[in-house]
């Protein structure tokens, strides 16, 4: 009865949650979801209010939202300085020059050093302020589409429930005509009985009441089947034990008929998200075209660096002049070919400094800026910038798209509205006009002037006048819902 496509999904508007759901939910949701064994009569409000705060659909939303604020951060320490230590140790084991001696020798080695660089963007074409910018677009951008995702739940929630209630009035209208037919029935086996009427009217008086038996049963699986489908909806464990408040929705005409279309429409240029999603799509891509223009501006850093050193070898901490060999022969002198000679000293080691005394002794620090000036680099700054121009114009025309898809939506939502008031006030008229059909018809049979199969034929076209007066009354209330949606008006207040 109340089927809902993708389209109308992306085409109908939930308020913002209203300040006392909080209380609400403390208050109801509470006991139901722990343990309450006893079923509990839901309101439409409830409904509504239970899906946005528990529905999975709207948790995932949320999420690309939580993620938005993460790149937010993202583009705030793109400001802070880059900084960053390091620690190397070594083992080199072979021939290594001995850097006490200055000799290569077969020996192990180990040298440890340590280091701390640090960066800072001091310009970069103002890219880092636009992706700010733009990170903050994109937070409104995710709190848009989890509103969008609130709207569809919430139509979803509005139809399952309204389903519920035309099932329920429907169950209504097949035990009253189960009901009669038995009493006809009884009635019928009285007069066969008397020898009134033939045998054969009694029994189709019996075959109906066992066909109305039937349509009974199929309505009360087609009600029970809504409440699962909507306690499913709403994803609650006990869904099995869940039914909803028997409201009562009296055919008013909505004011919102009063107004004019145009009227509606611009008023769902000025809320539907669908537009600020688009609109706020256009400032993401015209802030992408100035951070791809920043590639053309010089890049100036800042630059420091802290290194220090320390190895493991003996250290010389002295000399002795050799006792075997205190003297060696460095020349001759020329003319009298005298020897030049010298001490022949011998190097006196010890252990290593401490390594943080090394550290302290062998430290040293760089610091300046760098400046990068973009030259050429394979036209890929200029299609950056050409493909971010592109982005902008396809956004713009999704927006022209959005308002024209928007408008149309609106204009057939109001169509659809007065066409279900208009079929429901057909209905009521046929519906009176076959009460008076099956009361002239019931006159008739008692006395003889009709027949079984004629009655009943009677009384099935009053029980499917009475039947499409519910179908047109809960598809009046639904078209009018999405209209008021339309308006800003929550789902679960009547237009």
């Amino acid at each position: 009865m109340l089927q809902l496509n993708q389209q109308t999904l992306k085409t109908v508007y939930s308020k913002r949650k209203s300040y006392w759901s909080f209380v609400w939910c403390i208050g109801f949701v509470f006991p139901l979801v722990f343990g309450q064994n006893q079923p509990s009569k839901w309101t439409l409000e409830a409904c509504v209010q239970y899906a946005l705060q528990n529905n999975i659909q709207i948790k995932q939303t949320g999420l690309e939202k939580d993620l938005a604020e993460i790149a937010k951060k993202d583009a705030i320490g793109s400001f802070l300085p880059s900084m960053n230590a390091f620690g190397t140790h070594s083992w080199n084991i072979g021939l290594n020059q001995n850097i006490t001696t200055g000799l290569l020798e077969n020996q192990t080695t180990q040298f440890t050093s340590a280091g701390l660089n640090v960066g800072v963007d001091i310009y970069n074409g103002m890219q880092n302020q636009n992706r700010l910018q733009r990170a903050r677009l994109q937070k409104i951008a995710a709190q848009y589409q989890l509103s969008q995702m609130q709207d569809d739940i919430a139509l979803n929630v509005a139809n399952a429930y309204l389903q519920i209630l035309f099932n329920k009035e429907a169950l209504k209208v097949q035990q009253s005509q189960l009901k009669t037919n038995k009493e006809q029935m009884s009635r019928a086996k009285e007069l066969w009985e008397a020898g009134q009427i033939p045998k054969g009217d009694y029994l189709d008086r019996t075959a109906t009441v066992a066909a109305d038996e039937q349509r009974v049963i199929q309505a009360e699986n087609a009600l029970l089947l809504s409440k699962l489908s909507l306690g499913q909806l709403l994803q609650l464990e006990n869904y099995q034990n869940f039914d909803i408040a028997d409201e009562d929705y009296p055919m008013e005409k909505s004011p919102l008929l009063l107004e004019k279309a145009e009227t509606i429409f611009n008023k769902a240029k000025e809320i539907r998200y669908e537009i600020k999603i688009a609109e706020n799509n256009i400032a993401l891509a015209e802030k992408d075209v100035k951070i791809a223009k920043g590639a053309f501006q010089p890049r100036l850093t800042g630059f420091y660096a802290f290194n220090t050193r320390a190895a493991y070898f003996d250290r010389i901490v002295g000399f002795q002049q050799d006792p075997n060999n205190p003297f060696t022969t460095i020349g001759v002198v020329e003319g009298t070919n005298q020897n030049v000679i010298r001490p022949n000293l011998l190097a006196i080691t010890g252990n290593p400094l401490s390594v943080w005394e090394q550290f302290d002794i062998n430290k040293g620090q760089s610091f300046g800026v760098q400046l990068n000036i973009p030259i050429l680099n394979g036209l890929s700054v200029r299609n950056n910038v050409a493909r971010s121009k592109v982005l902008v114009k396809r956004s713009e025309l999704a927006l022209e798209q959005e308002t024209l898809n928007l408008e149309r939506n609106v204009f057939t939502a109001y169509s659809d509205a007065q066409g279900a008031q208009k079929a429901y006030e057909a209905a009521i008229t046929a519906l009176e006009a076959r009460k008076e059909a099956y009361f002239y018809a019931s006159e008739r049979y008692q006395v003889g002037l009709l027949n079984t199969y004629d009655l009943t034929q009677a009384q099935n076209l009053l029980t499917a006048a009475e039947s499409e007066v519910l179908r047109t009354k809960y598809d009046y209330l639904f078209r009018t819902k999405i209209l008021a949606l339309y308006f800003g008006l929550p789902i679960y207040e009547r237009p």
